[in-house]
């Protein structure tokens, strides 16, 4: 069997296997955008860094890895080499219980992330978000609002180039990053000015023990370190943000949003106007000049606008940056209009709340496309929706029985397929001119893609193929 260490950096592993004398050692488990970052942000800052990846580590992360002389292993985990850590930096999708985080932390060596790492390097206006669902569109937009306002501005934590990187060979005034619970599972003092919770409904519960207050709780420790100075910004309307918050206190400024009622603070409806106050400032926005249609783009240009008011920037930029932003790729995002059919690609709707506020803005009839890898789903909260709007159904998974049993009755034609140009050319085949095909899947990907975006480039192909 070949070594699996980066040989072209490391000899072996019969030398010398102490830490350099002058150097603190830092090793980081995970060899993805997020390892790859915080071990390039190591070594920016002096420090004897190692990383280790139990499985195998993509090209350009490699090259990447060569480029900045890290030293680096694939396809195992060398208990000297990492238990000699004076640190370990985690990867997000590492979860705490695989046997060598065990043993590291068995060993009294404390593990954090990524975005705990680079914060201690990073002295920038930093807006955060969590959630459920909307996370991704609200950062983009946030993002968006902060640049047409002109400052200088780096977006990342779960999207885009990892904020470790950036911290390393960037600098930016105020950063806009996503933050999945798995990122927060291992912060100790990292804190945003902004907070933001978009919404909380139940998913990933694998990783948290099938517990869904185990799961709020790492949404909620976005707020842990918050400071009277800071902002929490959060929907008003959901029961069970709402509900962790009756447990709780925090100091930071409180600016809830609801579609609901109107508040003193904060964003709220009235009429047809979006009105987004804060302090003694206040703007107003059309609903129908917003770019992004549906209940829930409502919630998430919410958020966006309390951030950007928080932030200090102008109601008219305000207005033209909501009404001007384009979707996001794989969220709700347009591809083609064939023979009058509309095609939609949301493979980013890995659970069912995600998919439920896609079928929600739909307008026309839908041919609906999902299925995946299950992740205990519960789709009874779809059964009104399906019946209203969806004349058949596609799965796509190697699974699709519990699929079947769900939605069999509602509607007149159900079919699988294996791949997305399957899936797409029965979609086509059950839709008349004015439907929607909407790929909206309810769950990961890992089935038969190699992740969500993987599974949307193929359905976008495959469409453009038809």
């Amino acid at each position: 069997m070949p070594d699996q260490v980066g040989h072209d950096v490391i000899p072996g592993l019969t030398g010398n296997l102490k830490r350099k004398d002058d150097m603190a050692r830092v090793v980081v488990l995970g060899g993805a955008e997020s390892g790859v970052g915080a071990a390039v942000l190591a070594k920016v800052k002096g420090f004897d860094v190692f990383l280790s990846d139990k499985g195998q580590i993509k090209d350009s992360y490699a090259d990447t890895l060569r480029k900045w002389d890290i030293p680096f292993e694939q396809g195992q985990h060398t208990e000297e080499l990492i238990l000699n850590a004076d640190e370990v930096v985690k990867s997000p999708g590492i979860p705490g219980t695989v046997p060598m985080v065990q043993k590291v932390k068995e060993n009294g060596i404390p593990v954090i992330s990524e975005i705990e790492f680079a914060s201690r390097y990073d002295s920038a206006k930093k807006i955060c978000i969590t959630g459920s669902n909307g996370k991704t569109t609200t950062t983009s937009l946030i993002y968006y609002l902060l640049k047409n306002a002109g400052l200088n501005v780096g977006l990342g934590g779960n999207i885009g180039q990892s904020y470790a990187y950036q911290v390393a060979t960037e600098h930016f005034d105020y950063y806009v990053l996503e933050i999945s619970s798995f990122q927060l599972d291992d912060i100790r003092d990292f804190r945003p000015d902004i907070a933001i919770i978009t919404n909380i409904t139940p998913d990933h519960l694998d990783r948290y023990d099938h517990k869904m207050e185990n799961y709020v709780n790492a949404k909620f420790n976005i707020t842990r370190n918050l400071r009277e100075d800071d902002c929490f910004i959060f929907d008003s309307d959901d029961e069970i943000t709402v509900g962790h918050l009756s447990k709780i206190v925090l100091r930071c400024k409180m600016l809830p949003f609801s579609q609901e009622k109107e508040l003193e603070q904060g964003a709220f409806i009235r009429e047809n106007k979006m009105i987004v106050r804060v302090d003694e400032e206040e703007t107003d926005v059309f609903l129908e000049s917003l770019a992004l249609g549906g209940k829930h783009n409502v919630y998430n240009s919410m958020a966006a606008a309390l951030a950007a008011k928080a932030t200090g920037i102008e109601s008219d930029v305000i207005r033209n940056s909501l009404a001007t932003f384009k979707p996001i790729e794989h969220r709700l995002e347009p591809v083609l209009s064939i023979k009058d059919v509309l095609y939609i690609n949301d493979s980013k709707a890995t659970n069912v709340d995600s998919a439920w506020y896609a079928l929600e803005c739909q307008k026309r009839p839908v041919v609906w496309i999902l299925g995946g890898t299950d992740k205990g789903n519960d789709y009874s909260v779809l059964n009104d929706l399906v019946r209203e709007k969806v004349k058949g159904i596609v799965c796509l998974g190697v699974d699709n029985k519990k699929i079947h049993e769900a939605f069999g009755g509602m509607v007149s034609r159900m079919e699988d397929a294996l791949s997305a140009r399957e899936a797409v050319q029965k979609a086509a085949a059950m839709a008349d001119a004015g439907d929607v095909v909407l790929l909206s899947p309810c769950c990961a990907s890992f089935d038969l893609f190699k992740n969500y975006e993987d599974r949307g480039e193929q359905f976008k192909a495959a469409v453009r193929n038809l």
